[in-house]
């Protein structure tokens, strides 16, 4: 998922191309194993140690750690040459983007849907939400960023930064946000999840870089390693959805309001960060990849912490899978958008 060189031609691989119908798949199976194998569902989600899942532990590292062995934090010098498109990802992440989604997922579950949303329901919602709001995406921009012909060198390094300030950042911000909508925080799973599902994996991706050496070696392991991210999504996708099939399929409607407000807030966090590109002349290939973390999330790391803090068959583990399941139609719209507004970008030519 996160390989910059995997995709020549600017054209999608089989699963970014085809990810909204796995995930569609996924959720079909996992609905078919709650009803016909309801044991085996419960074994996995009594297999916990404090509060994490042991299963789901290792299905979010296998998705997770791949990832990271593509993250090159020296790169990160290469910030220098052209700091506005550093500075822009940045405050749209960390200083706006959290807060509109839990503003976003208040408004409507609170009020716009609240006559079709049980209260406790809806606080669910909404803390899933504010964890996909919190978690920069850290892998498909890759994807998004060679299909503008962005700067793939630039994209590392937003992306290494923003990982950095995750490992801090992560836990305040969705225990404020939690708190301010007042949503019991267990600080201790959170923390636990934090170094669990971000700080080790990205050790770890470290330590396998110096292992190997030479960036042909990384790339060749990266390119073996990779299926396993898929396997790890679409396996837990279908335990989610296994324990949550009673709810869907009494409830269909639920799927469509839990994406209403991510699809708004998706609009919503591109225009920011693309519309500041434009108006600080950032040059388009630096501008597109800027605007498309902030808007893309990390819903690896949403899923898994949401699982710690509610459990696998809580509201806030379906409103993360959601966003799994409507990022790639939105993304594509964005990507064309992107393209299309290519020549509106003066500093590319300067």
């Amino acid at each position: 998922m996160t390989d910059m060189t995997a995709h020549e031609g600017g054209a999608l691989g089989p699963f970014e191309r085809w990810l909204t119908l796995w995930v569609a798949l996924a959720m079909t199976g996992g609905i078919a194993l709650g009803a016909v194998a309801p044991g085996v569902v419960g074994a996995i989600a009594g297999a916990e140690i404090a509060s994490i899942n042991l299963v789901v532990a290792v299905l979010i590292w296998a998705m997770v750690y791949p990832m990271m062995v593509n993250v090159d934090f020296g790169a990160v010098a290469g910030v220098a040459r052209q700091p506005r498109g550093l500075l822009i990802t940045l405050a749209v992440n960390w200083l706006i983007k959290p807060f509109t989604m839990a503003l976003l997922a208040v408004l409507f579950f609170d009020h716009v849907f609240a006559p079709w949303i049980a209260p406790e329901d809806a606080q669910q919602y909404i803390a899933g939400l504010i964890l996909l709001g919190a978690a920069p995406c850290t892998a498909m921009v890759f994807v998004w960023s060679q299909l503008t012909r962005g700067d793939a060198t630039y994209t590392l390094v937003q992306v290494s930064v923003n990982d950095l300030i995750m490992v801090v950042a992560f836990a305040p911000i969705v225990a404020l946000l939690l708190g301010a909508t007042e949503i019991s925080v267990p600080w201790q799973t959170l923390v636990l999840a934090t170094i669990l599902y971000v700080v080790l994996p990205l050790a770890a991706g470290l330590l396998t870089r110096r292992m190997l050496g030479s960036q042909q070696a990384i790339e060749a392991f990266s390119q073996r390693i990779k299926p396993w991210s898929i396997i790890g999504l679409v396996v837990t996708v279908a335990i989610l959805f296994a324990l949550q099939g009673g709810v869907i399929l009494a409830r269909p409607t639920v799927i469509l309001l839990i994406a209403v407000p991510i699809v708004v807030q998706s609009y919503l966090i591109f225009a920011l960060g693309y519309g500041a590109a434009w108006l600080m002349r950032v040059p388009h290939r630096i501008a597109a990849p800027c605007a498309m973390i902030g808007t893309s999330n990390f819903f690896e790391l949403a899923v898994a912490v949401a699982i710690s803090l509610f459990g696998l068959n809580s509201g806030a583990a379906l409103a993360t899978v959601v966003g799994v399941l409507v990022e790639v139609p939105v993304m594509l719209t964005l990507v064309a958008f992107a393209n299309r507004t290519r020549n509106n970008f003066t500093g590319d030519r300067k």
